[in-house]
């Protein structure tokens, strides 16, 4: 893969003739499906650890995506009840992660006594991992239901949740803080949102006290930091974590000098998992409904094919290619530390060339030791 120059901004497809912006996944108007063919073709499947699948039409698209890019099985947080959907599109290619009803408008029971009983759904489903969203805001979500504490990791009502995923044999999975670009606006009430290392406390409480292996989302929520991830994966021989949160990640892990990030991953092989945090919904298809925040990031097919296919496009091209250019992708997180900036902005994305066995871990062997064997893909009719 080779070094592209960035286009001007009055120059970039993603823009209309008199500079309104129209697609925050692909500002230099790629070809995303011609541009996987660019990629070299793995001996190995790539699993995707951490994904939100919704709606038949977008998972369709999804699909289609995950063809081009090489992704054989992704995990998802998708309803409970709307499995038989999903897995009528992606078949044996999903498997899910439990999670509560976020749309329930009882939150204190959704969260509760009730989400005991869906574990125990999903289990049954064969879903191995069981989340934990753990997020800064939560505090403001809880507040809102009538208790702050609604959504702490360590919460009385969340333990009953672990000791339950805990005695089926699942894997812990949880979201622990937010980006630092967050820490510097969204939560700069510390006297509300406390530091980001506080946020930390609780896992390692918890991971102390279930022995069951761990999986943390987006890099630990620590990108920024690879010392700090270090110091809790040397702690604490449960914890993995998935890579996932493309704009993140990619701001992140571009900043970060090739070597260095090269070090961490061979130090922790095995237990770094590829993931893409990719969201998809019906409403991303529904042309001219922008009053939504899905709506305002895709809103035809085309566009919400750009927005799934546009996320292994980077990731991959981070983690193997050598690209050092803008990345495709808005990231709004630049305008929010300085609002000077437009807010579909982005950062540069450089390319990490890691070595085939380095991405063999990273794409597959480590979710698969972790989350299970891929089943093999069917053969082709053609070659049978």
């Amino acid at each position: 893969m080779t070094s592209v120059a960035p286009m001007s901004a009055a120059r970039r497809p993603g823009f209309t003739a008199t500079g309104d912006f129209v697609n925050p996944s692909n500002r230099i108007g790629m070809d995303y499906r011609a541009e996987s063919q660019a990629f070299a073709r793995l001996p190995h499947p790539i699993i995707d650890a951490h994904a939100h699948v919704h709606g038949e039409r977008a998972a369709a698209l999804l699909a289609e995506s995950m063809d081009l890019y090489g992704i054989r099985r992704i995990h998802s947080m998708t309803r409970l009840e709307d499995i038989p959907t999903i897995r009528r599109v992606l078949g044996d290619r999903v498997q899910f992660i439990a999670v509560p009803d976020f749309s329930s408008p009882d939150r204190i029971a959704a969260h509760g006594r009730q989400f005991l009983e869906r574990i125990r759904h999903f289990h049954a489903e064969g879903a191995r991992l069981c989340k934990f969203w753990a997020a800064p805001r939560g505090i403001d979500f809880g507040a809102e239901a009538g208790d702050p504490t609604l959504l702490r990791l360590d919460a009385p009502h969340r333990l009953a949740a672990m000791d339950e995923a805990a005695s089926l044999g699942m894997v812990m999975m949880a979201h622990v803080a937010d980006p630092d670009t967050w820490f510097a606006t969204k939560y700069a009430d510390a006297s509300r949102y406390g530091i980001k290392r506080q946020h930390y406390e609780p896992l390692e409480r918890l991971l102390d006290r279930y022995p069951n292996p761990w999986m943390v989302a987006h890099l630990g929520g620590f990108p920024e930091d690879l010392a700090f991830l270090s110091g809790l994966l040397e702690r604490h021989p449960n914890l993995h974590l998935d890579a996932s949160a493309t704009k993140w990640i990619v701001r992140e892990i571009s900043r970060h000098p090739r070597e260095d990030v090269v070090a961490f991953l061979e130090r922790w092989r095995g237990r770094i998992l590829f993931g893409s945090d990719i969201v998809t919904s019906e409403d991303h298809l529904r042309t001219g409904d922008n009053k939504t925040e899905m709506a305002a990031k895709a809103s035809d097919q085309e566009s919400a094919f750009d927005l799934y296919a546009s996320r292994y496009w980077a990731l991959r091209t981070l983690w193997e290619g050598d690209w050092d250019a803008e990345s495709p992708i808005s990231d709004p997180d630049l305008a929010m530390v300085d609002p000077a900036r437009h807010p579909h902005d982005a950062p540069p994305l450089r390319g990490k060339r890691l070595s085939p066995d380095l991405l063999r871990v990273l794409y597959h062997d480590a979710a698969a030791a972790l989350l299970g064997p891929v089943q093999a893909a069917p053969t082709p009719a053609a070659e049978r």
